[in-house]
């Protein structure tokens, strides 16, 4: 985790400030939890706006922070990077907002790919390619439920470990695991025996 000057620990020493200390301290000032939020808010943001599109993303990332503050007492201090635990209550907020989601889905999966209006050289192959997709991997999401789209996701687009996810999403890791394993089959399946969440 990145720190700037500062975030240093006390009397000036080197020791970077961990989120876990930001949220104790914001028990007794609460004015620090405002430097979580400029940590981490572009990035909850990002992965909101992919989930739902950036006209609803504000929202969301409003509530997802305004939640993290009222219950910031009960972080696990053992846990020093708070990622994962802002992206269960992102997670949490998004199904007050699934028939957005779902309609956005449906929206990708119906819309074919913009006609080219620049020459091939100017595109990247990545770019072409992930246009082409869009819509299939779109139709391939709406097929999944809620709990495993949630998953996927938070793999793929938030770029969480296991670990991460399982505290995100309050399960076992084991429990990602085989259910990340029977998720990314279906997909496959979807794809003609490829992965697009590997490209």
């Amino acid at each position: 985790m990145l720190t700037s000057p500062s975030e240093t620990g006390p009397a000036g020493s080197a020791e970077p400030v961990t989120d876990a200390v930001l949220l104790e301290q914001s028990l007794r000032l609460p004015e620090r939890f405002a430097e979580l939020f400029d940590r981490h808010g572009d990035e909850i943001h990002g992965y909101v706006s992919r989930r739902l599109g950036p006209e609803k993303a504000e929202d969301v990332v409003a509530e997802t922070f305004l939640t993290a503050f009222r219950k910031r007492a009960t972080y696990d201090l053992s846990r020093c990077d708070a990622r994962p635990w802002l992206y269960g209550i992102a997670t949490r907020a998004l199904r007050e907002h699934r028939r957005a989601e779902a309609r956005r889905n449906r929206a990708l999966a119906r819309s074919a790919p913009q006609g080219a209006t620049e020459s091939f050289d100017e595109r990247s192959a990545a770019r072409v390619t992930a246009q082409a997709l869009q819509p299939r991997l779109a139709a391939a999401l709406t097929r999944l439920s809620a709990a495993d789209r949630d998953l996927l996701l938070l793999i793929a687009w938030a770029e969480l470990t296991y670990d991460e996810a399982a505290q995100a999403l309050g399960v076992p890791v084991g429990t990602v695991r085989s259910r990340l394993h029977r998720i990314r089959k279906k997909i496959r399946r979807a794809f003609g025996g490829t992965d697009p969440m590997e490209a």
